[in-house]
């Protein structure tokens, strides 16, 4: 780094010295009263103290106490809590509930997956590190993760209006395969992991599954599982395992992993809001992850499985009302957040960056899309339709196979020459 430093000392022009020798001297003069100064300096620090204070209360309602904690080679540290002392039993139908019992998978079933074991999926699992029986890994959220928030008070949550399928969609841009029409039990899908470019701090990248119920416009339901970027919730570039849900179209309710009290994870080896490794390289090595999201037929609840078979936890029921019943859409792929929207598009990239043409090794892809019926049963996704919102920026293009069944490639760089 030294080598790129030049000196300058020697060539700044005398009139800019003369400048900063004339301003030292020079004395400044404010149109603003003296009183009225004194005042706003005495507020800053108060606003600073209250913002301080609401951080520092979130902070204890989201942290739980740690039995154990392990430092992930990233910078995250993981904290191993009691399980009945996670952030979702805080949920006034919960306190002092037990953990439901594992649901009846659905029929069919065929774990799949490039990986086959879970331990070299998280970077925080290579250290060889783990928590303990009856207890549950849990990314912890500090001080600086709050300070980056856009919003201290909506710290943790989407966007509202995260979904809307046009150009007005609060920038969120998307290139998606989907169902809907039909009574939907659950959806699964394996999804190419990378690490895709995210050129502003309030942008994120992510590809994820989405079940979705109810209105648009007011009472949305979703349940939501995949990996992104987003360096303004996590302070960096990595690919992360996340969930997400909410039953108000984004407004006031659900969140992202366990910052708020909702869902409940009763796996002690996946931590959820944590890095994925290894991830996908151009014309390299190709890594994804198995995601499946079902209903379970006797208690209600959706549940989460992770790669070959292992139960992550599941969303209670209660949290929901049209999706109390079933999803009425599925939806697979890519989305990512354009600030930049009605100016020059965001160089932020979807996927691995590349548009869906290129194939794989190249673009990224899901594979293997099913849905489950109302009887419990595994079935390939019917009538896939597929959209993107703004094809010149990222695109998207499917087919069916013998060995992926019904997949899609997708993707895109944003700004580029067609894409302006």
């Amino acid at each position: 780094m030294a080598s790129c430093c030049r000196k300058i000392s020697s060539i700044i022009p005398f009139f800019v010295i003369f400048l900063l020798v004339s301003s030292s001297i020079c004395p400044v003069f404010s149109s603003e009263p003296h009183n009225l100064r004194a005042r706003n300096q005495t507020l800053r620090p108060q606003k600073e103290l209250r913002k301080l204070k609401i951080i520092r209360q979130r902070l204890n309602e989201i942290n739980k106490p740690a039995v154990k904690t392990i430092q992930s080679p990233d910078g995250d540290i993981i904290d191993c809590v009691l399980l009945h002392h996670q952030p979702a039993f805080d949920h006034p139908q919960l306190k002092g509930q037990q953990p439901s019992d594992p649901p009846e998978r659905p029929r069919a079933y065929e774990a799949e997956g490039m990986m086959a074991e879970e331990e070299h999926v998280q970077l925080w699992r290579m250290s060889g590190e783990t928590c303990p029986e009856g207890t549950i890994p849990i990314r912890r959220t500090r001080e600086e993760d709050m300070l980056r928030a856009s919003s201290v008070r909506r710290f943790g949550r989407k966007p509202r209006r995260a979904v809307r399928r046009d150009s007005s969609s609060n920038g969120h841009e998307h290139a998606v395969g989907y169902a809907n029409g039909e009574e939907y039990y659950g959806a699964k899908g394996s999804i190419n992991v990378w690490a895709p470019r995210v050129t502003d701090h309030y942008e994120f990248s992510l590809s994820q599954l989405w079940l979705i119920s109810g209105s648009f416009a007011h009472d949305l339901n979703t349940i939501e599982a995949g990996w992104q970027v987003s360096p303004e919730l996590y302070g960096d570039n990595y690919p992360r395992f996340f969930t997400y849900w909410t039953n108000d179209a984004y407004e006031t309710t659900g969140c992202y992993n366990l910052l708020c009290s909702g869902f409940v994870q009763t796996n002690n080896r996946i931590a959820i809001g944590t890095a994925i490794s290894p991830i996908s390289s151009y014309h390299g090595g190709q890594f994804d992850i198995t995601l499946l999201v079902w209903k379970d037929p006797k208690h209600g609840h959706w549940w989460l499985e992770f790669g070959a078979g292992i139960l992550v936890g599941y969303w209670p029921s209660f949290l929901f009302t049209h999706l109390r019943d079933h999803a009425t859409m599925v939806q697979f792929g890519g989305e990512v957040v354009n600030s930049r929207a009605g100016g020059i598009h965001t160089s932020t990239a979807m996927g691995s960056g590349h548009f869906s043409g290129e194939g794989f090794g190249k673009a990224s892809y899901f594979r293997n899309l099913q849905v489950v019926d109302w009887d419990n049963n595994l079935v390939p996704l019917p009538n896939l339709r597929l959209l993107a919102d703004h094809p010149d920026c990222y695109d998207i293009r499917g087919g069916v196979n013998g060995d992926w069944g019904h997949y899609f490639y997708y993707g895109g760089p944003g700004r580029n020459v067609r894409c302006p």
